[in-house]
This record gives structure tokens, C-alpha cells and sequence, in this order.
């Protein structure tokens, strides 16, 4: 069993300098904190796993393919591998708990 604290993991995530931290990577999947800054562009692309979103803070539009959502904080959002899909009009720093399956990176070729 692993339990991770969120402040624990937002000083990492900032002491890395990086958008995205993955912080556990197991068989079945993997999890990351990802933030943008508000004004940020999401320059994501196309993943070769599933993807769930947890909006943990933030505001800013959700695109996939031709429709788009407004998501705040609470929103979940669950987008299929090989859809294009990102952010935009982030109107405040967008934190976002990401867990991917399987894990991000063990499909890509």
C-alpha cells in the first residue's frame, strides 16, 4: 500500500520544474500531478493509454475533438487512448491528479 500527500507532492512537482510529475508507476497503472499555469498552452498530444482527470484546483476549458467543457475544480474527466485532447483558457493554475492505464509510457512504440 502507498498513501502520498499532496503538499509532499506539489513542493516535488515544484522543485522539479516540470509540468508533470508521475509519482507511482505500478503493472496496471501509473499516476501523475500535472499543472499549468493560467494563460499556459497544453501542448499534450495523443496518449497510448486511457486517461482519468481529476480537477483538484483551477479553471479552464476541456477540448476533445470538436466539443468543448468548462471544468473546475471536483470535474473528473475520462478521455479513450489516441484521442486528441487538452486545455485551453486556463483561467487559473489548472492542478490535475492524471492516472493513466496501463501505465503512461509501457504501449508507446
Amino acid at each position: 500500500m502507498d498513501v502520498f500527500d499532496l503538499k509532499d507532492l506539489l513542493k516535488e512537482h515544484a522543485d522539479s520544474g516540470e509540468r508533470s510529475l508521475r509519482f507511482m508507476f505500478r503493472d496496471a497503472l501509473s499516476m501523475s500531478l500535472y499543472i499549468l499555469p493560467a494563460g499556459a498552452d497544453d501542448l499534450q498530444q495523443p496518449h497510448t493509454e486511457d486517461e482519468v482527470y481529476y480537477v483538484l484546483s483551477g479553471n479552464a476549458t476541456w477540448v476533445v475533438g470538436d466539443e468543448t467543457r468548462l471544468v473546475s475544480e471536483g470535474a473528473v474527466i475520462y478521455v479513450d487512448r489516441h484521442i486528441p485532447h487538452k486545455f485551453i483558457d486556463i483561467t487559473e493554475e489548472l492542478k490535475l491528479l492524471v492516472i493513466f492505464a496501463p501505465p503512461y509510457g509501457s504501449l508507446a512504440k
